[in-house]
């Protein structure tokens, strides 16, 4: 099992996260919600870890760290959205089909099983769930997968400094785009129940 930096009591707990599911289950039940604005903090999973809480780009670094503790590669997917605050995803593969995890103020942007042939066929499977409070949808475009092992350097996993750099690589590298111009156009509003599940849970 790697190591990467982290003490016996880290890896300790990073070793009971066995599979993707208990990762997530990690996030959403171990894990308060860091409720300092975003832009404000990146911690490392370490500092995720001793702190017990995280945010969206924040439980993606821990979930990708622990991934990789599990011997999955880390891999990060930068959603890009409209008039609206990115989403980053922990990805994974089992099997040849994509699945992810993600800590989010909205329900509907976290698990996805590993049932999804193609990455574009994922990030669409998040399209109905990521809207703005104003009701509107706003997921445009989403990255490559990016893995994490190009960063070593930086010590993104144990860092005690916020890791700026990974948000700044996310947001030049080249992105897809997932609609036309005239679908753009005939988006419709949020259904008022779906607005409302997404939000149960949430920290205000």
């Amino acid at each position: 099992m790697p190591t990467d930096g982290f003490n016996r009591r880290e890896l300790a707990v990073l070793r009971r996260l066995f599979t993707p599911y208990r990762i997530q289950e990690f996030l959403d039940k171990e894990l308060g919600y860091n409720k300092e604005k975003e832009g404000d903090t990146c911690r490392s999973p370490r500092r995720v870890l001793r702190d017990q809480v995280a945010q969206c780009i924040e439980g993606a670094l821990f979930a990708a760290a622990a991934l990789h503790v599990q011997g999955f590669p880390p891999l990060i997917v930068d959603l890009e959205a409209v008039r609206d605050d990115d989403h980053i995803l922990a990805v994974f593969r089992q099997r040849g089909h994509w699945g992810a995890i993600a800590k989010s103020n909205y329900a509907g942007l976290r698990f996805r099983e590993p049932v999804y042939r193609t990455l574009r066929e994922l990030v669409m499977s998040y399209f109905e769930h990521y809207y703005s409070l104003e009701g509107k949808k706003t997921l445009r475009r989403y990255s490559r997968p990016v893995n994490l092992h190009r960063l070593d350097p930086i010590g993104w996993m144990t860092a005690e400094e916020d890791l700026w750099a990974i948000s700044d690589y996310l947001a030049g590298i080249p992105h897809q785009r997932l609609l036309t111009p005239a679908m753009t156009r005939r988006l419709s509003r949020m259904d008022d129940r779906l607005f409302a599940a997404g939000r149960v849970g949430a920290v205000e």
